[in-house]
């Protein structure tokens, strides 16, 4: 490809790009990314040659094809669990719910007993019940499965426990040594680079204390000055992987901390809003539920997603009584969601305040 590149006049990206759209991988037509090199209005012909060679190298029948992209698939409710609380489980699910959700809710158990616990499991599927009287067979159970979908997502939310419990379980040591082709007898050195801010470190902390040292704006700085540095933490040493451990064992206690009670807090004020819109307006309802996607990731990614989130939820009001708000949600989850630093979101918002 840059051989391809140079003959053009051009740049290797310009023969990546081209052998991207050739493998057929993206649902793109080929004039949809030429398109994409003349917008950029630098070394349009030299690039547009080479996309083209690349393109048509990519179309051989000798290249190589790529796998079907797998669609995900949700495991079918089992008749039998190992334990007698996840027996109960089941058994409400079965009781509580219709047939179609009933892979989608199981989904949202399985991943809230390995977050927590079967407790904060079953305060899952009250949260989840709320929504049945207001669906049906002729909607397509749509609000229900959006609801067992994103609060089971909102509830399972990235904290220090979990951030920690992840990087140290088997299971990703050995993805890890999976996906760089380790062989048996070679030994993989890992590093962690973990850079919480002051608020992941208060939000550990239980809910009365992290207040009080919120209040303090003094000691807050000086906490977010000593771990604003971030960390190394080598988890291939007794020490490193120790420390990852010792956080994720704090997972008991994680119901008492700030961080959970602000959750949670946000949790009911976002559920009780899609409750409301449910008896008004159905699809809008969906929408809410399903704008949860703009909250993701941890720190400051995380604060970006729920400033976000909350910026789009602020339209409910005003598009309750609208025959197309539902649409117009859609609209603006979109636009936030490829919206980086938030300016085109802000021309959306005031679009829809000006109705």
């Amino acid at each position: 490809m840059d051989a391809q590149a140079k003959e053009a006049g051009s740049v290797i990206s310009a023969s990546l790009f081209g052998a991207l759209a050739g493998s057929r991988a993206l649902p793109f037509a080929r004039g949809d990314f030429e398109a994409v090199i003349r917008q950029s209005g630098k070394g349009i012909e030299p690039s547009l040659r080479a996309f083209a060679a690349a393109f048509a190298r990519a179309g051989e029948s000798d290249a190589p094809s790529l796998p079907p992209v797998r669609q995900k698939l949700f495991r079918p409710l089992p008749a039998k669990a190992a334990h007698p609380r996840l027996n109960a489980l089941l058994e409400r699910i079965r009781g509580d719910f219709p047939v179609p959700v009933h892979a989608m809710v199981f989904a949202g158990v399985s991943r809230l007993v390995d977050y927590q616990d079967t407790d904060y499991a079953t305060e899952y599927l009250d949260h989840v019940a709320r929504f049945r009287g207001f669906d049906n067979e002729e909607k397509g159970w749509t609000l229900c499965l959006a609801a067992a979908k994103y609060i089971a997502g909102a509830m399972a939310y990235d904290d220090v426990i979990s951030v920690a419990d992840l990087k140290s379980r088997a299971s990703r040591f050995a993805r890890v040594h999976r996906e760089i082709g380790v062989g048996a007898e070679q030994i993989v050195l890992a590093t962690e680079f973990m850079r919480p801010r002051a608020e992941e470190v208060v939000g550990l902390m239980p809910a009365r204390l992290g207040s009080w040292i919120e209040a303090r704006p003094r000691l807050f700085r000086l906490i977010d000055y000593a771990v604003n540095r971030g960390r190394r933490v080598q988890t291939f040493k007794l020490r490193g992987f120790v420390v990852l451990h010792a956080l994720a064992s704090l997972q008991r206690l994680r119901c008492r901390t700030l961080r959970h009670a602000r959750e949670s807090r946000h949790l009911r004020q976002w559920i009780d809003l899609a409750i409301v819109h449910g008896a008004l307006n159905y699809d809008l309802a969906v929408e809410i539920l399903n704008s949860r996607r703009l909250v993701k990731g941890y720190s400051d990614t995380h604060a970006r997603g729920t400033s976000k989130f909350e910026r789009v939820l602020s339209t409910a009001p005003m598009l309750t009584v609208r025959t197309d708000g539902a649409e117009w949600m859609k609209r603006l989850i979109a636009v936030a969601l490829k919206d980086e630093e938030g300016s085109e979101l802000d021309g959306a918002l005031r679009t829809v305040r000006a109705l």
